[in-house]
């Protein structure tokens, strides 16, 4: 006799917040998270009291060519380009259209940003009020880098990002801004020098990546956990080698450091050595000393490559 299937319990699953969630709460909580990000970046921008400069780099939130032709004009071009959809007959609204606006995205990026020979790029909360001591730090931070010859590169936003940027200025450094489209209105903060406005997360995500030779990460959201990951993973993957992540704020980054320790590392989901990939710091200048370091042992790794490569043409050559 085939035994007894239990019961089948009549609930639904539930969030990491503990409430109950069907797609229909799903789609509630994508809606809410947009509003939320928007009053983050607003509230950082009223707290600096300086508006958010609009250059003709920035993308137009407006029904033009850049909708590609579909009355979805709303959504963002990363939203159209990720978003299922049927059979469309305009030739204008597929992917291989996209491909070639995401190409020239690539080819705008590389042409302005092709000057930059020492970059870091510093993420973190844009909510960050300029009285806030990481603001403070990031500023510091950045000044001190600019005054060791680096450009200093961000989302281009408020928060730690404006503080980053002022601190290139304050240094005469160059204060770059990578600035993203949004379902809504966005502006760059008003120390970004050169900004270049991107349609494609992947596209500006690789700018950062390519022009760096650190990242520094301070306290943020979602977005701020991105860039740290993904630059752990390009490391950990052999993408990039002798690049620095720097986390600033043990207070803030004290539980997922716990976390991978306890959990990940305990479980061997990921390797001893990956928890060195990562600096934690509260003081400016140790975080600028670990960059100028990095970046000292970059120069002499391509000056070994170069000299190797050369000799092997020489040997191939005689």
């Amino acid at each position: 006799m085939a035994p007894k299937r239990p019961a089948e319990k009549n609930t639904k699953p539930k969030a990491a917040s503990g409430k109950r969630v069907d797609p229909e709460r799903m789609h509630a909580a994508a809606q809410e998270a947009i509003a939320g990000l928007r009053d983050r970046i607003d509230e950082g921008f009223r707290a600096s009291a300086a508006m958010p400069a609009v250059r003709d780099e920035q993308l137009p939130r407006a029904a033009t060519d850049d909708a590609i032709g579909d009355f979805s004009w709303a959504l963002t071009e990363d939203a159209k380009l990720l978003q299922y959809g049927g059979p469309r007959a305009d030739f204008r609204a597929t992917d291989p259209w996209r491909v070639m606006r995401i190409m020239s995205e690539f080819i705008e990026g590389f042409d302005k940003l092709a000057q930059v020979e020492k970059g870091v790029s510093i993420f973190g909360s844009a909510r960050t009020h300029p009285d806030d001591p990481q603001y403070l730090a990031a500023t510091e931070l950045a000044r001190l880098l600019g005054e060791q010859g680096f450009s200093i590169i961000t989302g281009a936003g408020p928060g730690i990002m404006e503080a980053a940027n002022k601190g290139a200025k304050l240094a005469g450094a160059p204060s770059i801004g990578c600035n993203i489209e949004l379902p809504f209105e966005q502006g760059a903060n008003p120390y970004v020098d050169t900004l270049v406005a991107f349609r494609y997360f992947a596209v500006r995500k690789t700018m950062f990546i390519k022009y760096s030779s650190a990242f520094i990460i301070f306290p943020g959201g979602f977005g701020t956990f991105d860039e740290l990951f993904e630059a752990l993973t390009l490391i950990q993957t052999g993408k990039i080698s002798q690049f620095p992540v720097v986390l600033f704020g043990t207070h803030y980054w004290a539980g997922l450091v716990r976390w991978l320790n306890s959990k990940v590392l305990a479980e061997r989901k990921i390797s001893p050595g990956d928890m060195d990939l990562m600096v934690v710091t509260d003081d400016p200048a140790e975080a600028a000393r670990v960059v100028v370091q990095a970046y000292e042992m970059q120069l002499k790794t391509a000056r070994a490559r170069a000299d190797a490569a050369n000799g092997t043409i020489a040997r191939t050559q005689t």
